[in-house]
């Protein structure tokens, strides 16, 4: 009896150390001292107790009295591996701040420099994420159930993860395994945007290697030093009919840069028709494909046009000028869909040279070749077009093809504009005016898709879904935003935004067939020809049911510490 007893005494404690170390559960400086004496923390911090308004307030004092915002990103990285509701109380609460230092364009500087940081962006047994490298697959089955960053709880599986090998990074190259810093910051919007806990989504680093002269050569690099390369199409074709998964980088970018075009055509609409658009996009990798192929699904849903039809609108632009089949050099796989084949022999070399030949109504960047959209070329798209469309998509912003201001100024602040990147609003000198430059950021799109499917619980991910989910975000606009002439709503009104692209792909899925969820079948499949509308009761009332399905920091139910303590004590 004693050593069973004893045994149970020892696990009790433990459990009680668990949690007592956990940064999920960690309450800091506001823990009652009825917490601190069950945890057995009493002395290990300062008498008082203090709000969490207070709690909130101080850490926001040092966050801002960082220098640059690499400091910054180590500061939040900290607090995120130490203190997760605090964290996700000033996430949610500063978005437009804590968003481009978590996200773009910072988390671009802290992958260049991930090698250098990461000892320092958690404490020791917190992991900031998965590592799997090539050397581990013969041990891959017991790392994997090793990773246990919530040790107190073993219920708590994985509903999201987001995998990168690292070797495209924001037009950045490869970086091999300094990538991880997208999974988490990725990660950490799921949790803000969309309300998914953040106990079971999982950062996931495959580690093949790098073939990046600066990573081979810096002392610090903690990675393999093989190479790897693109294939990013080759993965998302060979898995996304048979495994529950999506690429952000060609997917989500794609349905973002959708949602702002179809309002973006919307306001030009009285002297362009949306058929008689011509796309030309700068830049043909994986991320520029996407987004063209994306933007088909616009003409030929809402206008009826054939795939040819619609496809023969884009043109592509690489670093040897415009893409066409007979340029007598070996196109990559994924550019050959967009070749000319209508160009009579000619070859034109130049952005300058193909803006001439195809006089585009919309100039897309993708190219990460920062300041190319330069003055001559804004002049000419602001003559050929009385509102030209320019997106400047490529990040972090010294790779942008164009400012706002320098679109703004260019065109006789006539641009209908987005980029990337965040860029400032600008005042027009001669009215006093106010414009706020688009930015078509991922984070519209791929927390409220993640919501939807996680809910419903599709067999796949289709092109359908994710392009009602850019259908769902350009129809998320207020009055006032639309007032305003903006493409995207306010970045504060992200997680309301989120739920209506979540309820949005909950439809679609069960229109498809593919949701599994028998709740969410019951409770969409009366009403789905009006659910589609996006009015109505029966609309408001699946926007609801998604928001009560979202993580909420301030919310008691989701911190159950007490509750854990008791069953300690059993």
């Amino acid at each position: 009896m004693s050593k069973y007893t004893n045994g149970s005494s020892h696990r009790n404690i433990d459990r009680i150390e668990s949690i007592s170390r956990s940064p999920y559960l960690n309450q800091g400086t506001t823990a009652p001292h009825s917490i601190r004496n069950a945890l057995h923390t009493s002395g290990l911090m300062p008498f008082a107790v203090e709000s969490v308004d207070q709690q909130k307030k101080r850490a926001l004092a040092q966050l801002r009295s960082k220098n640059t915002d690499l400091e910054k990103y180590i500061f939040l990285a900290w607090l995120r591996n130490t203190n997760v509701s605090l964290f996700y109380r000033i996430v949610i609460g500063e978005l437009e701040e804590i968003t481009p230092l978590i996200y773009t364009p910072t988390v671009g500087t802290a992958c260049l420099e991930y090698s250098h940081i990461s000892p320092f962006l958690a404490p020791p047994g917190i992991p900031d994420g998965l590592y799997l490298s090539l050397n581990d697959l013969p041990n891959l089955t017991q790392i994997i159930k090793t990773y246990r960053p919530y040790p107190y709880d073993d219920t708590l599986t994985p509903q999201i993860a987001v995998i990168t090998d690292g070797s495209r990074i924001l037009g950045l190259g490869d970086l091999g395994v300094n990538g991880m810093g997208i999974p988490v910051g990725k990660l950490q919007l799921y949790v803000a945007a969309a309300g998914i806990d953040p106990r079971r989504t999982l950062p996931i680093t495959l580690d093949l290697g790098t073939n990046n002269e600066k990573n081979l050569k810096d002392e610090f690099y903690l990675g393999l030093r093989n190479f790897s390369s693109e294939h990013a199409f080759d993965l998302l074709s060979k898995y996304r009919e048979n495994t529950f998964c999506f690429n952000d980088d060609i997917q989500g970018t794609g349905a973002v840069v959708l949602s702002g075009f179809i309002n973006a055509v919307k306001l030009v609409e009285k002297d362009v028709h949306p058929t008689k658009h011509r796309l030309l996009f700068f830049g043909a990798g994986s991320a520029g494909v996407g987004v063209a192929k994306q933007l088909l699904e616009f003409f030929k849903v809402e206008h009826g046009m054939s795939e040819e039809e619609a496809k023969r609108l884009v043109w592509l632009v690489d670093t040897k000028g415009l893409v066409t089949l007979d340029r007598g050099d070996n196109l990559a796989k994924h550019k050959v869909y967009f070749a000319r084949d209508d160009n009579d022999g000619n070859q034109f070399k130049t952005l300058e040279e193909v803006i001439e030949y195809v006089k585009p109504t919309a100039l897309i960047g993708l190219s990460s070749t920062g300041g190319v959209f330069n003055e001559k070329i804004i002049n000419r798209m602001a003559e050929l077009n009385k509102n030209p469309i320019i997106f400047p998509l490529s990040n972090p912003k010294v790779n942008a093809e164009c400012t706002f201001e320098d679109a703004m100024k260019g065109t006789d602040n006539r641009v209908i504009f987005a980029s990337g990147t965040a860029f400032p609003e600008y005042t027009v000198p001669e009215t006093g005016k106010t414009k706020y430059p688009g930015q078509g950021n991922n984070m519209y799109i791929f927390p409220g898709l993640g919501l939807g499917a996680i809910l419903a619980k599709p067999k796949v991910i289709t092109d359908k879904q994710i392009y009602i989910s850019a259908s769902a975000l350009s129809t998320s606009l207020t009055e006032e935003e639309k007032s305003l002439e903006l493409l995207y709503p306010v970045v504060s009104r992200i997680r309301h935004v989120s739920a209506q692209v979540a309820a949005a792909v909950i439809v679609e899925t069960v229109e498809e067939g593919l949701a599994r969820d028998k709740q969410i079948i019951e409770m969409v499949q009366n009403d789905i020809e009006v659910l589609k509308t996006r009015k109505g009761k029966e609309w408001d009332n699946l926007v609801k049911f998604v928001q009560e399905n979202m993580w909420d920091p301030d919310s008691e139910k989701f911190f159950n510490t007490e509750e854990l303590l008791s069953k300690s004590k059993m």
